[in-house]
């Protein structure tokens, strides 16, 4: 991993930005040792994840590694998270984007900063770099944006096609656990324990405001850059991964901004594309070196001049592999002139090549049980080998499938396929959850994409209506983008169930949907592309070093479903622990467990509940803090039900505790 060059870097552990109104911000600092003599461009990163420890790895190997390339790279803690001041109280408000212009300006000023600043980020900071790029602040000359959203309702963690993700509870109570931990003293002295406990005290559930606002309002649309792509001034460079929940976030960009602008998407999950699975890892920070080369130094590298879309076209794989072979194909435009649409009609349990959706087949009816998505992964996949999609036949007994005949020849796609339904129900609240899927000659199912629409939504996310029972509607589910080839012999299946837990929070109550005549698959087919066999290799992985660290208890995950044939009950458990390890330098040791509980009883949907319980312990010497948080979501017909609870340690000693118990009513979802 190690990136080969001279080290000839100067680290700054901590250095303090101060903002207008009297807060600091804390940094680190990788400055090219003559930076003050010789001023240089400088890269920000700024986000929550804590630069002083639970980052401090992945940091130095990513800035360690602009700097030694000619680069001032900066990792900013926002205010209220790590050792900066203040606190945090939710995603993206107006005073983050406020700070990131105040801290951009700082970097530009500084002497070892020749006044040219570009941002970088993965998720988060993937979000708020969009976010200060559309505020327009003159020192920011270009963006590399990974793993985030253009549209916070519409593609993020919270909703998607109107249903609420449960990964909605597991990222509040993240960061709710976040929140929950102290500034290092080593760097802000006796103030830790103040502005610990105004953190603990303040920082608020934001589970419970997220909750508040189920449809596409005001609340999501602040900060959501696609209110306005013209805004956005400077050059951008949107990667993601297949793997990811946010890969149709580089699409929209790529289409719709009116800069230079590159997009990426390989099979990774929510990762830096040099750390990620599954599929090969590449030389990511060697591409955005080359990208910053280009808007920050003014090299004429070519990188303006490589195709607009270069994408990880995906070969047949296992269901159970962690293995994704393929190939990288690009297009020049995004949309692309070259890609067609190819139409399936959905028959009776068939796909018709070729038709045009006037099928005169029966009506059929599915209502799934609630075990439909107990092997679906997880909505944003981290590419562990626990979290990916498993054989989609355990999901496929509860869903309606329609299959095409096997494939005569390849068919490759790329781009967003689209299921249109002539559907009812019996339900004035439903949803529909679509799978698109490749049947292998073995008989095995391998989830390709997949996409959800809460049916109130059907018109849109602004203003939900109420189904009309029995009334027949004809709506649009758009899947996920995806880049597939669906070889000569495999089938390709469309599966439709009526819930998809634990992935989405189910309907109200039970729901019968009744699929018509009518309704059609629709691929973006992708003829090949005979430049693609001379596009640039991406190489091998490079980073520089990360500080030295001493593994205590090794990393465990594990995702587990149980069916407790005695009592009807059905669990998936997950654990997700990154175990204890020493910062050896700082002498610092660093835990972290999660465990998620998602349960039902008996196919009730009034037994429906979610839990996370997270723990992150800190120790040097004589300082020993541990930070544990629960979070449960439960529902009825009518509302969601939340009880939270966080307990904060010294030693031994619980010294904070505070319990919510908050009732929501449900909005059409």
């Amino acid at each position: 991993m190690d990136d080969g060059q001279a080290a000839n870097v100067t680290v700054i552990e901590n250095s303090w930005i101060p903002m207008s109104d009297g807060c600091r911000l804390a940094a680190k600092l990788w400055l090219p040792v003559d930076a003050a003599e010789h001023p240089v461009p400088a890269i920000l990163e700024y986000i929550p994840y804590r630069k002083r420890d639970f980052k401090a790895v992945r940091d130095s190997e990513v800035h360690g590694f602009f700097a030694r390339h000619g680069y001032a790279a900066v990792r900013v803690d926002l205010r209220g998270s790590g050792d900066s001041d203040g606190v945090l109280q939710d995603e993206y408000l107006q005073q983050e984007l406020d700070d990131g212009i105040e801290v951009i300006r700082w970097i530009a000023a500084q002497p070892w900063c020749n006044g040219r600043v570009g941002m970088i980020g993965i998720s988060w900071g993937g979000f708020n770099g969009l976010q200060i790029a559309a505020l327009q602040p003159p020192e920011l000359h270009a963006v590399i944006t990974v793993c985030s959203s253009d549209d916070r309702y519409t593609d993020d963690v919270h909703y998607m096609g109107g249903c609420l993700l449960t990964d909605n509870l597991s990222w509040a109570s993240v960061m709710l656990s976040y929140n929950a931990c102290p500034p290092d003293p080593a760097i802000v002295g006796e103030r830790w324990r103040e502005l610990w406990f105004k953190r603990l005290e303040e920082s608020g559930l934001w589970l419970k405001t997220w909750l508040e606002h189920q449809r596409r309002d005001a609340f999501w649309r602040h900060a959501s850059v696609c209110e306005d792509f013209a805004a956005i001034r400077c050059p951008v460079f949107a990667v993601s991964g297949w793997a990811d929940g946010y890969c149709n976030t580089v699409f929209r960009l790529i289409q719709h901004l009116d800069v230079p602008r590159k997009g990426l998407v390989g099979p990774w999950g929510h990762k830096y594309p040099h750390m990620g699975g599954p599929g090969p890892s590449i030389d990511f920070l060697g591409e955005c070196v080359r990208w910053w080369d280009r808007w920050l130094k003014d090299i004429d590298n070519g990188v303006d001049a490589e195709p607009m879309l270069r994408a990880w076209m995906q070969d047949t794989v296992s269901p159970i592999s962690d293995d994704r072979p393929g190939r990288w194909v690009a297009e020049e435009q995004w949309p692309s002139r070259r890609l067609h649409t190819r139409a399936f009609a959905l028959a009776a349990g068939r796909l018709e090549p070729g038709a045009d959706g006037a099928d005169s087949h029966a009506p059929r009816e599915i209502r799934s049980p609630l075990s439909v998505g107990m092997f679906a992964g997880k909505w944003c996949s981290y590419s562990e080998s626990t979290d990916l999609p498993s054989d989609q036949r355990l999901e496929d007994g509860g869903s309606l499938c329609f299959d095409t005949p096997p494939l005569e020849e390849d068919i490759e796609i790329l781009g967003q396929p689209v299921v249109e339904l002539e559907l009812s129900t019996d339900q004035p609240q439903a949803m529909v959850a679509v799978r698109l899927s490749d049947i292998g000659s073995d008989g095995t199912v391998t989830l390709i994409t997949y996409g959800l629409l809460n049916l109130s939504h059907r018109g849109g996310h602004t203003r939900p209506e109420p189904i009309r029972p029995s009334e027949r509607y004809r709506v649009s589910v758009r899947l996920n983008h995806v880049a597939q080839r669906f070889p000569v012999g495999n089938r390709i299946r469309v599966a439709i169930s009526s819930s998809y837990w634990p992935l989405a929070w189910p309907s109200p109550a039970p729901v019968t949907l009744t699929i018509h005549p009518g309704g059609r698959l629709l691929l973006p087919e992708r003829p090949s592309r005979e430049a693609d066999t001379d596009l640039h290799d991406l190489g091998v992985p490079r980073a520089a070093p990360g500080p030295a660290t001493t593994l205590l208890v090794p990393a465990h995950r594990e995702w587990t479903v149980l069916f407790n044939l005695a009592t009807n009950e059905a669990t998936l458990q997950v654990i997700d622990n990154d175990g204890m390890w020493r910062l050896d330098e700082l002498g610092l040791t660093i835990g972290y467990d999660v465990s998620e509980r998602y349960t039902y009883v008996n196919d009730d949907y009034a037994t429906l509940r979610g839990e996370v319980i997270n723990s992150r312990s800190f120790e040097r010497g004589d300082w020993h803090v541990i930070a544990t948080t629960r979070t449960k979501l439960t529902s009825t017909p009518t509302h969601f039900h939340l009880d939270a609870t966080v307990d904060a340690y010294e030693g031994d000693v619980r010294v904070f505790s505070r319990t919510w118990n908050e009732t929501v009513r449900r909005d059409n979802i």
